[in-house]
């Protein structure tokens, strides 16, 4: 076996870098991972091809696959309920808190809501090991016993593990480091799809960041291969996508057919579908720049329009519509932030319901109730209570190409403030990621890698634009490293005495949000810098 660990020890880590497990990871980079390579390969082609032309569109080639009379295959009985799911990192108290609190799933994250740090991605499938088993339990510092509840339904699991482009520094195979989609599922798969499937349950992932249905086909023959290898029954898998990359909206149908033995439903991902349309359209001009990320709802009508297609492709292939986050952290000490949070909360999850939706994501427990109630309205009839809407057909909807690329519809109103936002929350949160920490709450509001991918793709689309404030200032990277100033002075002042690495954030920053060319992911460069430091 020429497998390397490079990463140092993590506790209990023995337990899940096993031989056999480090071999089944080995034969998953060696078999998928060149096939990984050519696809990061087309979409820098594919990238290349809308700059030139500005436009992307569904695509001809795959006109049947839109146009044919399928479905996917049918839901397993845990997950055909997902009205509420609550989303997190993969830390020890997290996967107690998430499993106790009422959700019908937790999306366990290792992906944006965590970082890459060697402690992390072995730790987490540590915590994942105990929780599939029902043996987890955590004391906090102050001698607080964190511990499963016993006379309830626990949150059935599902994994997202990173997305194609991420390369785990820590995992070498032949020499050469190993995707790290592979190490995460990989791992995963190996140690607990069988133990899954005899507590009546199953391996089931969250799939992150694809751009087309070629990439789809890739994720469908590692789980094809996976089951065969383990002996694990072909379609045991469950996969809900998230489509939060502009081409992969238009691959809505083309992504469900490829992974159609194995797809569960498609999720909309609203800050990485924002991020993905500045990198795509980066060139295309001043109809592409969007305002401060904040006035970016919903309801702006090429997110409408992304919402909706969404639903109706769902529901047309027999698959779940997951909504999107409501990121509100609840204050402990202020009521009147809490009732003004609460009641967008409401709308937009009763906006969701009424679109279509099955369920909807949170990020924390207190807005379980609110969420669960507005799909329990949907969900009751006469008959009794629905599991979910699929049934609920959107054949009214009919969205073109024109539509979802209509980023000017959204206005263009860009403030100062909205500028100070994003540098904030970029800096702090870049902070913490370099700590170790991948989902922090700033401002009563959880952040997470796809929130900051948006903060800083903003300054930079503002800056190549020559976008002017609404007060007529140009936002120049003179400006913007006289709010980086203005925003470093204050944080480095409530950092006073606290352990911290500011000045490393805001190196990471300038490279990612400045620079002359374009930086796909912040998160390559962070990972970069942690690694060799």
């Amino acid at each position: 076996m020429n497998i390397q660990i490079t990463g140092g020890d993590v506790e209990r880590g023995d337990e899940i870098l096993t031989p056999e497990a480090l071999d089944f990871v080995a034969d998953l980079q060696r078999r998928f991972g060149a096939r990984r390579d050519e696809l990061l390969a087309a979409r820098r082609v594919r990238r290349e091809e809308v700059a030139r032309t500005g436009r992307l569109d569904f695509l001809p080639e795959t006109a049947d696959v839109r146009a044919g009379d399928w479905t996917v295959a049918a839901v397993p009985e845990d997950l055909q309920d997902r009205r509420v799911e609550i989303t997190g990192p993969t830390d020890r108290k997290m996967t107690i808190n998430a499993l106790n609190s009422g959700a019908r799933v937790w999306l366990a994250d290792m992906e944006d809501a965590s970082t890459p740090h060697w402690s992390n991605v072995v730790g987490g499938q540590v915590n994942l090991y105990d929780a599939v088993r029902r043996q987890i339990s955590a004391m906090s510092p102050q001698g607080k016993l964190y511990e499963l509840k016993q006379d309830q339904r626990l949150a059935t699991i599902v994994m997202r593990p990173r997305g194609w482009h991420f390369d785990d520094l820590h995992v070498l195979v032949d020499g050469k480091p190993v995707v790290g989609a592979l190490v995460d599922f990989g791992l995963y798969f190996f140690h607990n799809a069988r133990e899954l499937v005899e507590r009546g349950s199953g391996p089931y992932f969250y799939l992150p960041k694809m751009e087309s249905h070629l990439e789809a086909r890739l994720w469908n023959d590692v789980f094809t291969f996976a089951q065969a290898e383990l002996g694990i029954p072909h379609g045991t898998v469950r996969a809900t996508v998230l489509i939060e990359t502009i081409p992969a909206a238009f691959e809505m149908d083309e992504i469900l057919y490829e992974l159609r033995d194995h797809a569960s439903g498609l999720n909309a991902g609203r800050w990485d579908y924002l991020f993905s349309l500045i990198k795509y359209f980066r060139d295309a001009g001043p109809s592409f720049v969007l305002p401060d990320r904040a006035t970016v709802g919903m309801t702006s009508p090429f997110m409408r329009a992304y919402a909706q297609l969404l639903v109706k492709t769902c529901h047309r292939r027999n698959a779940h519509a997951i909504g999107g986050m409501a990121a509100f952290i609840p204050s402990r000490r202020d009521q009147e932030v809490n009732a003004i949070a609460f009641a967008k909360v409401r709308e937009d999850k009763e906006r969701e319901a009424g679109d279509g939706f099955d369920g909807s994501w949170v990020a924390h427990p207190d807005l379980i109730p609110i969420c669960r109630e507005i799909f329990d309205a949907v969900l009751s009839g006469p008959l009794g209570d629905r599991p979910n809407q699929v049934d609920r057909q959107r054949d009214d909807v009919e969205v073109r190409a024109e539509d979802l690329l209509d980023v000017a519809s959204a206005g263009a109103t860009i403030t100062l403030a909205g500028l100070h936002d994003n540098v904030e929350v970029s800096l702090v949160y870049l902070d913490a990621w370099i700590r170790g920490a991948g989902a922090v709450a700033i401002h009563n509001l959880m952040e997470d890698a796809a929130t900051v991918e948006i903060s800083r793709s903003q300054i930079w689309q503002w800056v190549h634009n020559g976008s002017k404030l609404d007060d007529g200032t140009q936002v120049t990277a003179e400006l913007v490293r006289r709010v980086l100033d203005e925003e470093m002075t204050k944080l480095l002042g409530a950092a006073d005495g606290i352990e911290h690495h500011l000045k490393q954030a805001r190196t990471i920053f300038e490279e990612v949000a400045l620079a002359d060319d374009y930086v796909d992911f912040l998160t390559l460069p962070a990972y970069e810098q942690v690694v060799g430091s």
